[in-house]
Order: C-alpha cells, then structure tokens, then sequence
C-alpha cells in the first residue's frame, strides 16, 4: 500500500481510512486534469524563483503534460491504496523522475491544491453550462419567432384569462435564461480567482510569485487575502450552485408546462415520439417522461444551494474534513444541469404546436379584456365597459373578436425577441473564454 503524503509511523485502521476517505479518490477523478494544470503553473514558479532547476523544469513539464493527455483520454486512475489526486501525480512523477517528482510540492498545501483545482474544475464546467444554455436560448427565440402569431390562451389560477401566443411562451423562457445568464457571470467571476499559494490558509515562507500562477493558469485576478482564500471553499460552490438552481428553476417550470400543453386535456403541443413512452398496459399512452425526468432533475438541483449551506455555514475559519463531502454533492451537478439542458433544446427543437386552439368557443371568454378596452377606448366609463361585457357573458350574447392588436414592448405584437438576443449575446460576450483557451495553450506548449 502507498503511503500517504503525511503519513508517520503508525498504520491507521482500515475502517476509519474507508470512512475518512469515503467518496473522495471517485470525486477526484473529475479533478485529475485540472490538478495536472495546477502542477505544471506552480512548478514553472518554482523555477523562477529558485526552487527548481530549469532542467528540472523540463521534465517535469513533459511528464505532467503526458499525464495530461491520460486524463484527457479517460485513462486516469488512482490506484489503490493512493489516497487522492494529488498523491497519484506525484507518485507518477516519481516513478519516471525519481525524488525529482516530490519537489512540486514545495510551497504549497493540498488545500491550496484541491482549492485551484475546484476552481479550474468549476470555471470549465461553468463554460459548459453557458455554452447549452446559449443553444437552448436560441432554440426558444427560433420558435417564438416561428409561431409569433399563432395565438393561445394564457392562465392565471389554472383559469382562462387573456390572449397569449407561442411566440410569448417560448419567447419567455428565453428570456428568463437571460437572467439566469447573469447568475451564471456572477459565478464564474467569483469562480475565477486564484487561491494557489494561500498554502493551507497561512500562506508560505518561500517567496512565492502568485501573480505569476494567476497569469499562467488565465486567471482574472487571485483570492488576495491567504485566510480568505480559505473561507472561500464552500462559498464557492455555494454561489455557484444558487447560479445552477436559477438556471434549473427555469428548465423545471418549462417542462411542467410542457407536460400540461401536451396532455389531451390541452392538446397545445406534441412532443417528439422518441421523447416519449408508452404504458405497458395501455396502448394509447404517450407519456412525456423526458420533460418529467428534466423536471425532476432540475427540481433536484434547486436543492443544491441548500445541500452545501447545510455543510458548511457553522464551520469557523480554516480547513475542516466537511468540506469535503462538498464535492460529493457539487462535482456530479454539472453534467446532470448540461444533460437537461441538452435534452431541453432537442426537444423545443422537435416540438410542434396546434395552430387553431382558440377556434373552440370554450376560449372565447379570454377576449373580454380586449372588448372592455375597445368600449373604454370610444369614451365609455372603464367600469361601466366592465360591466356591460361582464353581463353579455352572462347572459351568452357575447361575441369574440380574434383580431387583436397589442402594439407595447414584449406583448403579442411587439414580441422584442432581437433585443433579448442582442441582451443574451452582450452578457455571453463579457465572460471573456478566449482568456482562459491562450492561458491554458500556453501553458501546455511550454
């Protein structure tokens, strides 16, 4: 069995290493990459300031660069009896180089490690998540723009209440991934600080050059303040997790609609046939459990902001052990948001609707507003035209007309999806991506 990297002279029970360790070594796996990039910026400091030789340098580069590629090709493990991440690199690098390998440690802790590799991590997912929202966004500007004018009813208290379009529905949660775009920006600003060299929360010693790590790894800035950069696990995932439940939020309400639109008691919208599923007993079922799964999943993931506040919001400042069962509930998060997402778009992509839906008399109730405002418009009273419709419908002489007008910004007529676009891309545009692609570039060909 390894050793571990402060392991002394005794051997722990294997019961308390199985509950201490507990899902950390699988958790790491999503990190190994990142704790490769993390290596090669701070060794390349070292150097710089003294701590290893150039040659060394060299070497070592290479070899975290062939380690790179394993991870890059899912071929990373940590073997047993290695403890994490940290110490299967290390241990890599001394197979090859000998105790040359044990020299990137110098200057820096495993909470300093596992505090720039989550940010690494983090930072790459979130572009992830931005780029599928990106795709479902411009699938619901596609359809809202497709179906503008094809008009359906629109509810409050489950009740029919005024003319709304498809236009308006797709376009709406359109624009609500507009604001959860925000969310996400506010995360991956925080996210993108550098907290290597806080060292275990102290700082260190040596006289190590944090702006340089900051450059090389494409950084904004650094988490100044050593204790901070600390205190900053968890709260981290914290604001990001709040970021990813915005962004859940809106997939969950969608879906519910879509699931009520679909059901023949609607008949609003079909669904794609491979997006749903049949019932083993009843042949005319058409289940959609895509949008059922999405709406679970996301319900979920709302939950997570509240997963991670309950682990860490009565710890005091330092390092505890409880921050890393963190990672159990945050690192898988990620892929499951993107898989909905994913999901999301193809089936907004597929999905058709009724166009005729408002020529059932049952909907033409929901054109009463529109005739009040017609009486008031020619000098009647407000509540006098109130109540002169209120009584044709009572009494069944009220007739419908379909032909509106709404002409204000983001109504039927006026549905404003360009500048909800040009809103979308300007927010897109302030993440920057191209800074953090050169960085890494760089910092691979080196």
């Amino acid at each position: 069995m390894a050793s571990k990297l402060w392991e002394k002279n005794f051997e722990i029970n294997q019961e308390i290493e199985r509950f201490t360790v507990g899902k950390d070594r699988e958790m790491d796996l999503y990190l190994a990459k990142y704790d490769v990039l993390g290596s090669m910026a701070h060794i390349t400091m070292l150097q710089s300031i003294g701590l290893l030789q150039a040659d060394e340098l060299e070497l070592l580069l290479d070899e975290l660069k062939n380690i790179y590629q394993t991870c890059e090709q899912g071929e990373f493990i940590i073997e047993d009896g290695v403890e994490d991440v940290h110490s299967q690199v290390e241990l890599m690098l001394t197979r090859k180089l000998g105790d040359m390998g044990k020299k990137i440690h110098s200057g820096r802790s495993r909470n300093d490690q596992v505090l720039v590799d989550l940010k690494l991590f983090t930072r790459a997912k979130l572009r992830r998540i931005v780029e599928q929202v990106q795709v479902l966004f411009e699938e619901l500007i596609a359809k809202s723009n497709q179906y503008k004018d094809i008009l359906m009813p629109g509810y409050t208290h489950l009740q029919i209440a005024m003319p709304s379009s498809f236009g308006l529905w797709f376009g709406a949660y359109a624009e609500s991934l507009t604001d959860d775009m925000l969310f996400l920006q506010a995360a991956y600003r925080m996210t993108n600080r550098n907290p290597l060299g806080s060292a275990a929360g102290y700082g260190s010693s040596f006289p190590l050059n944090r702006q340089m790590t900051t450059d090389l790894l494409g950084f904004d800035t650094m988490n100044y303040n050593v204790v901070y950069a600390q205190m900053g696990r968890g709260k981290m995932e914290r604001n990001v997790a709040f970021a990813m439940a915005s962004v859940a939020g809106t997939l969950a309400k969608m879906a519910f609609d879509a699931c009520l639109f679909n059901s023949q008691n609607f008949s609003f919208v079909k669904l794609p046939k491979e997006c749903t599923t049949g019932s083993s007993i009843m042949p005319h079922k058409k289940n959609p459990d895509v949008f059922e799964l999405i709406r679970a999943k996301s319900n979920k993931i709302q939950g997570l902001p509240q997963q991670v506040m309950l682990i860490m919001n009565n710890l005091p400042v330092g390092y505890f052990r409880d921050l890393q069962i963190i990672k159990e509930v945050f690192l898988p998060a990620f892929d499951e948001l993107e898989d909905c997402l994913q999901m999301a778009a193809y089936i907004i992509n597929k999905m058709q609707v009724d166009e005729h839906i408002l020529d059932n008399p049952m909907y033409d109730p929901i054109f009463s507003v529109e005739e009040v405002n017609k009486l008031a418009a020619n000098g009647m009273p407000f509540r006098d035209a109130y109540k002169t419709v209120g009584l044709a419908i009572e009494n069944g002489t009220f007739k419908a007309d379909k032909h509106i007008h709404h002409t204000h910004e983001g109504s039927i007529g006026n549905l404003c999806n360009d500048r909800i676009a040009e809103l979308m891309n300007n927010i897109i545009s302030q993440f920057h991506f191209e800074k953090v692609d050169e960085a890494e570039r760089k910092l691979l060909q080196r």
